[in-house]
């Protein structure tokens, strides 16, 4: 409740609650020697609190000057005006006047009195963050974060199935232009830099076996370690990073843009899938495309090694190829060809879903691109891993 202290027209005469307007200069200044002064005029209340704060604003007595606020003047004060006069005493004397009071009502006193101790600084001090509570909490936050992030794309994934078998029942359903265009795209546009990598790998592999085993004087054995490390596990698992960072996240800025200009949501009014429509021409392209990309892969690296060993290490082509056929068997091809349509179906649903959850504007478009990637990675390392455990356990 704000009050308004009235003028009094009698001595002791108890105040009342009465508004007044003044259209009067709020602030009187008057110059003595020394003295500055400052006459407080008409109604100080919450209507004529704006002006009078502007005013109080411009005030600049001189450094060397004692300050007296004389309040004789007031026809009126509430708690706002109040709160001002206790504010503009307050200031002065941070700033290094005598300050005081003169001419004050016993009503107007107490008003500015009763402001006066509530600006008293607040006792209660936020508690201190520890540090190792707060990394704590943060990791815990994560893994929350991550375990759910999990299961929305598991779940994810059973509508990308249940999308497929649709689309098996009745073939109309698919949409196979778009699947032309993707296959195009993820496949023969990305054979000039896998192919590129795949060359500079081989090459790579080559020249550090060499150094290696030159120790041992086992230089030979150089192409039984590019054949198995390349058909095993190289060859699949770069072209799937290189894939995952190409094409996946290309996924993610392709559907995360139409999420952002409604296409998505117009798509669903009407009544047409999405996940038909723009994940699963997605989806499938990448499992057809991305076996050949590995095949392409491990020759290209073959190559690679196979050059360098010809050119660095005197081994022919002709002997080059007959040690890798006694170093390798059909198994150590397949074992790479298995993983390339689970590491492709794995890339191009985290794409896809991760543009599926983008809202907002550009700024979430690029985090869940980037989402995409690491997450892409991290299930085709993870997924590597496993299928290492399989065929080492069933002795491929």
């Amino acid at each position: 409740m704000v009050w308004c202290i009235g003028s009094l027209e009698q001595q002791g005469e108890a105040f009342v609650q009465q508004p007044v307007l003044s259209d009067a200069a709020p602030i009187q200044v008057e110059q003595h020697e020394g003295v500055c002064v400052i006459r407080a005029t008409g109604a100080w209340t919450i209507d004529t609190s704006a002006t009078v704060a502007q005013v109080l604003n411009r005030l600049s007595p001189a450094a060397d000057q004692t300050v007296q606020i004389d309040l004789d003047g007031l026809s009126a004060l509430d708690t706002t005006g109040a709160w001002l006069l206790y504010r503009l005493k307050r200031d002065l004397r941070y700033a290094g006047f005598s300050v005081s009071f003169v001419n004050v009502r016993e009503s107007y006193g107490a008003l500015i009195e009763a402001v006066a101790q509530h600006d008293a600084p607040c006792p209660i001090s936020p508690p201190a963050e520890h540090s190792l509570i707060c990394q704590i909490e943060d990791l815990g936050r994560g893994t929350v974060r991550a375990f759910q992030s999990l299961m929305d794309l598991v779940g994810y994934t059973g509508l990308v199935v249940a999308a497929f078998a649709r689309v098996i029942a009745n073939p109309r359903r698919m949409r196979w232009a778009s699947l032309v265009h993707h296959l195009e795209h993820v496949g023969l546009k990305a054979m000039p830099i896998v192919g590129l990598m795949s060359l500079l790998i081989g090459v790579v592999i080559a020249q550090q076996g060499e150094f290696q085993l030159r120790r041992f004087g086992g230089e030979y054995f150089v192409v039984d370690l590019l054949g198995i490390s390349i058909l095993r596990e190289i060859g699949i698992l770069l072209t799937a990073i290189m894939v995952a960072g190409r094409s996946g996240s290309a996924f993610t800025a392709q559907i995360g843009t139409m999420m952002l200009n409604e296409e998505v949501d117009a798509i669903r009014t009407l009544g047409i899938d999405p996940v038909e429509t723009l994940v699963l021409p997605r989806v499938l392209a990448l499992i057809i495309m991305l076996p050949a990309l590995t095949f392409y892969s491990d020759i290209v690296a073959l190559l690679g090694g196979g050059l360098f060993a010809w050119l660095s290490l005197d081994i022919s082509p002709g002997a080059f190829i007959r040690r890798l056929n006694d170093a390798i068997t059909l198994d150590t091809f397949l074992v790479g060809m298995y993983k390339a349509p689970f590491f492709a179906a794995v890339i191009a649903i985290a794409g896809c879903f991760e543009g599926m959850r983008v809202r907002g504007g550009a700024e979430s478009v690029g985090e869940h691109t980037t989402r995409s990637v690491v997450e892409s990675i991290f299930l085709v390392i993870v997924l590597d891993a496993m299928f290492a455990v399989f065929f080492s356990t069933i002795g491929m």
